[in-house]
């Protein structure tokens, strides 16, 4: 299946905000049609260039929805919301069917951050060391029971090679365990939609892929294996505990794990697009389906791509990394950010727990981005206390620009604020 593409022009678009217009297909994008972006939001004007940079990067790439949000020093500085989603009209109303209503993006509208789901899970474990309940030297073998039968080495995977993707998986070499969903339920003759077990067991059941500790090649495995370990050690779901003890300090409470369906998208969660599809993995109907709704498994994606976001929750919890806190304590940030065993790689960086870490005079930049079907997301924390976060509903997909731009260009933003403003956004979203 194929999804269609519907022009608007820029009028009616304006219209619909106030009504509603016939849904589009699943996956197509109203504001691509826009000569500007339809925005939300608050941009001070010293701080222009970044909204001027993300407008004219959302309209090469066609994206038809996107944040962005700047902080420093702790104050949410601009907060900004690009382009329009489709939401099923409300049962019971009286509206044809067919019929949907396109909601503006708000700076408070969730995306699918994919993989800036990753420092929270690494935060998560910190908190669990700093309570005295988990050990980073502790093998994830003792900790969650696993077999070493297949490979000896399994013994040498502790929590800390693990959040530095140290484990020993090469998705290179033997894939990427979360995104093999048919195989796994061929091999293990097991129905769709398989379970975080299931990928466990097909896992154990085979060889590393190289020496654990000996080289950092990343692991979306490695950090699924750090959600169950944070559920195995605190009783607690992984989200729950990552809500209660991360997130509820700081404030946040719009921030939850994603599923797989349009239809299970809670309110404000915008739509994503991708041009590809696949074979469902969440049911057995063999059905082929839009890449990023059904394509495959959210819920299995928690620990390592999972959450649902805002880019200004995403910069507001970046914060807690700044100083110590309600939630990690100095000692626990330094280790996040300590060097891993293997050192800085050859481009002058280095993984810590959650984030690439690169030495800055006397500070640290640190940065991560996201990406799967529907999403890409970027996050930088880096001099001067400023930090920076753009979430779009579509990724780098053959055919369309170079999506890792965006992080030369909001660093150019940057260097183009002579004077940073005062007022503080976090009160209009926190």
């Amino acid at each position: 299946m194929t999804t269609s593409k519907t022009s608007f022009t820029r009028r009616r678009l304006l219209q619909a905000g106030a009504g509603v217009v016939p849904a589009l297909a699943l996956g197509a994008s109203p504001a691509r049609a826009a000569a500007t972006p339809i925005v939300s939001g608050v941009v001070p004007a010293a701080l222009a260039g970044f909204d001027t940079a993300v407008k004219k990067y959302i309209t090469e790439r066609q994206i038809s929805c996107a944040q962005l949000a700047v902080a420093r020093k702790g104050k949410i500085l601009l907060a900004r919301g690009y382009g329009m989603y489709t939401v099923p009209a409300a049962s019971g109303t009286g509206v044809r069917s067919g019929i949907a209503r396109y909601m503006r993006v708000q700076p408070t509208s969730l995306f699918r951050v994919a993989s800036l789901s990753k420092h929270l899970t690494s935060a998560a474990i910190m908190r669990l060391v700093q309570d005295g309940r988990l050990s980073l030297s502790a093998p994830v073998t003792t900790v969650l029971g696993l077999s070493a039968e297949a490979d000896p080495r399994m013994e040498q995977v502790t929590v800390l090679r693990l959040m530095q993707h140290l484990g020993g998986w090469d998705r290179a070499t033997s894939k990427d365990q979360l995104w093999i969903d048919h195989t796994i339920s061929a091999t293990l003759d097991v129905p769709l939609p398989i379970s975080h077990a299931d990928i466990i067991r097909y896992a154990t059941a085979r060889p590393l892929d190289f020496d654990p500790g000996s080289k950092m090649v990343y692991s979306n495995y490695g950090y699924m294996l750090l959600g169950r370990i944070i559920e195995k050690v605190s009783g607690m779901s992984y989200e729950s505990y990552v809500k209660q003890k991360l997130l509820a300090p700081v404030g946040i409470t719009r921030m939850r794990l994603g599923r797989s369906l349009r239809a299970e998208s809670p309110a404000g969660e915008v739509n994503y697009s991708s041009k590809y599809t696949a074979k469902s993995v969440v049911d057995t109907s063999g059905a082929v389906v839009p890449y990023p709704y059904g394509g495959f498994n959210m819920p299995n994606q928690d620990a390592n791509g999972g959450w649902l976001a805002s880019a200004v929750d995403m910069v507001k919890f970046a914060m807690i990394f700044d100083a110590a806190g309600p939630v990690l304590n100095a000692a626990s940030i330094a280790k996040i950010f300590a060097k891993p065993e293997t050192g800085v790689n050859a481009g002058g960086s280095w993984y810590g727990g959650g984030w690439w870490v690169r030495s800055n005079g006397s500070g640290l930049n640190t940065w991560h981005n996201g990406s799967m079907p529907g999403t890409f997301s970027f996050l930088a924390r880096i001099q001067n206390g400023v930090s920076y976060c753009a979430v779009f509903n579509r990724r780098e997909e053959e055919g369309t620009l170079d999506f890792d731009a965006i992080d030369p260009l909001l660093g150019k933003a940057t260097g183009t604020v002579t004077a940073w403003p005062s007022t503080d956004l976090t009160p209009n979203y926190f």
